[in-house]
């Protein structure tokens, strides 16, 4: 078996040179940015601040492929259905929960990171796109039969009524 070297070397004599360069590719000069560092702080932070609202959203972009899991599913009481309802209603639960730590990164220099008021619109958007995934979740269960939402139902908890008194003579 023979073994191939590549002789970097080679590469800096001038018949390489005499290559053109592939389509679309233009070589410049790296320079240090012209930009203060205010502008770049500042462009730092609308950048954390996008990323921010990109995780605030994010709960309501996963609900087309939940809904469709739950489609695939069945309309059945089975153990496949059961776990992702299951999933479907505690994780939201379990992500608010995290709230705090799962912004964290995103917050501003001189914030408290921990702190709920920080960043307080993008989590109020995260906690209401994680209830439409449990509402999802308690949709599906209504369609289950899971949850008592007809009379008979509750039955067992009505009382009846003094019966007529009826006297024949």
């Amino acid at each position: 078996m023979t073994s191939t070297t590549l002789d970097y070397a080679s590469l800096k004599d001038n018949r390489w040179k005499s290559i053109p360069p592939p389509p679309g590719f233009t070589h410049t000069q790296s320079h240090a940015s012209s930009r203060s560092p205010k502008e770049i702080a500042a462009s730092y932070a609308a950048l954390k601040q996008k990323r921010a609202w990109d995780l605030a959203i994010s709960p309501a972009k996963s609900l087309p492929m939940q809904a469709f899991m739950l489609y695939m599913s069945g309309g059945g009481v089975q153990i496949f259905s059961m776990g992702i309802v299951v999933m479907l209603l505690f994780s939201p639960f379990k992500a608010i929960a995290a709230i705090n730590t799962t912004f964290a990164s995103f917050a501003a220099k001189d914030a408290n990171a921990h702190s709920f008021i920080t960043l307080l619109p993008q989590k109020i958007i995260y906690i209401l796109c994680s209830l439409l995934q449990v509402g999802l979740g308690l949709w599906k269960c209504k369609n289950m039969g899971l949850l008592p939402t007809g009379t008979a139902d509750w039955l067992a908890f009505e009382t009846r009524g003094e019966a007529p008194e009826v006297f024949l003579t």
